[in-house]
């Protein structure tokens, strides 16, 4: 294993990794630990399996305030043959304690580029009001960039419950919970329940809820399950990407409701209908909306007879879930961490070398 092997293995790593670039920070905790403590051996994994994690996790808390959700197994896969093993850890290492801190800081570097590339989309937000904001420049704005299009399901993600969220919110949709009065002494035997669980009593046997759609949450697992759910019984998951058999299985058996909405291009639309067929699960899905008819509703919503109740709503939400989602496009604490390890001083880009 040489030095430009190494880097490429780098490099193929950072390419790969999604925006928050979980793995790629891992890897740069390592050799840090490795140039400031000394006390891995980056030839014995096992040195630094596990509490790499931490490490990981103290930095990604402060820039990203979150750490990765995926399963151990998976998180493990940065050490893989075909990532970052010993061999490949060891010659960074070399190059990194003899550049103090070279590669750590070209890490960094990959990092605050990535979340400076977000910052554009957080931009374009901010700087577009509803008569010139354009959902599919929006799109276009991660599919161009190379380094955001990994992360474009939860764009997607995000421009459909900024949708959803705002029209349900606008049209003021309730929801009725009533008992069967013939349960009435069903509903008195289990009046705690009733109380805490569905805000029910005896003298009070129906409430009416605002309608609300919500997202499942962050989470950086493989794509699979639920990304959205609303409290009227339907769910939804956002679909960017070919729909493989397994991966609609996994989709329709780790989601109970029986009203899944499906969200796709319209390229995918026929494929994943016909999958669905094929595997039994058609009857599980209420509908498939494309990306089209995202266009055209938020053109509706934007621009449409009632845009001034639901066009500023729509951005606010968009720009709001694209901060939470991700933070750092909008931190600048990122120079006070650089400067504090002093990878201001160091050219990242400059030809790795050894001095052996």
């Amino acid at each position: 294993m040489n030095i430009q092997e190494a880097r490429q293995a780098l490099d193929k790593l950072i390419a790969k990794a999604r925006i928050h670039l979980y793995k790629p920070i891992q890897i740069a905790e390592i050799l840090y630990r490795d140039r400031t403590a000394g006390d891995i051996d980056l030839s014995d994994v096992e040195t630094y399996r596990t509490p790499s994690r931490k490490w990981r996790d103290k930095v990604c808390l402060r820039f990203l305030g979150r750490t990765s959700t995926s399963s151990a197994r998976y998180q493990d896969d940065v050490f893989n043959a075909n990532a970052i093993p010993p061999s490949v850890m060891t010659v960074l290492g070399m190059v990194n304690r003899q550049g103090d801190g070279i590669v750590e800081a070209y890490i960094y570097q990959c990092f605050a580029h990535r979340f400076a590339q977000m910052s554009s989309g957080l931009e374009y937000c901010n700087t577009h009001d509803r008569n010139s904001f354009q959902v599919k420049e929006f799109i276009d704005l991660f599919w161009n960039q190379p380094g955001l299009r990994r992360s474009i399901d939860k764009i997607y993600e995000i421009i459909v419950y900024a949708l959803f969220s705002a029209l349900v919110e606008s049209m003021d949709v309730k929801i009725t919970i009533e008992a069967n009065a013939q349960k009435s002494d069903l509903l008195n035997e289990f009046s705690d329940f009733a109380r805490q669980v569905m805000g029910l009593t005896a003298e009070k046997p129906k409430t009416t809820i605002n309608a609300r759609i919500n997202r499942a949450g962050v989470t950086n697992a493989a794509d699979r399950g639920l990304d959205m759910w609303a409290n009227f019984g339907m769910a939804i998951q956002i679909k960017h990407l070919s729909l493989t058999e397994e991966l609609a299985e996994n989709i329709t058996s780790s989601v109970s409701s029986d009203r899944i909405v499906i969200v796709c291009k319209d390229s995918e639309e026929k494929v994943i209908l016909s999958l669905l067929n094929q595997i039994g699960w058609r009857a599980r899905i209420q509908s498939i909306i494309t990306e089209s008819n995202l266009i055209g509703w938020y053109e509706k919503a934007l621009r449409g007879n009632y845009a001034h109740i639901t066009g500023d709503k729509i951005l606010s939400i968009l720009s709001h879930e694209i901060q939470i989602e991700f933070p750092a496009s909008h931190s600048s604490d990122m120079e006070v961490f650089r400067k504090s390890r002093g990878y201001d001083k160091i050219t990242p880009n400059q030809p790795w070398q050894t001095k052996i």
